[in-house]
């Protein structure tokens, strides 16, 4: 289903849109685009959480490493005897 929908852009931006298309394909360049943008600000967006997570949690991470180590290297020891 479509949706006539009226959008002012500046004459720069439709001067760019009639380099890379024809007139009559312009409501389908826009579709594209904004799904593309959209979908790119997502990814950057997931990205952006997944490295603030990964900065909030690795000070835990790495306290558990140092707590866990003695462990693990005796555990390796008693395996080599």
């Amino acid at each position: 289903m479509y949706k006539r929908i009226n959008i002012t852009l500046p004459d720069e931006t439709i001067r760019l849109i009639d380099r890379v298309t024809k007139r009559g394909n312009r409501s389908r360049f826009i579709d594209r685009a904004v799904k593309r943008y959209v979908d790119e600000a997502g990814r950057r967006n997931l990205r952006m959480l997944m490295k603030e997570e990964a900065i909030r949690w690795a000070e835990r991470d790495l306290k558990l490493a140092e707590e866990w180590f003695p462990l693990e290297e005796e555990a390796c020891q008693h395996i080599e005897k």
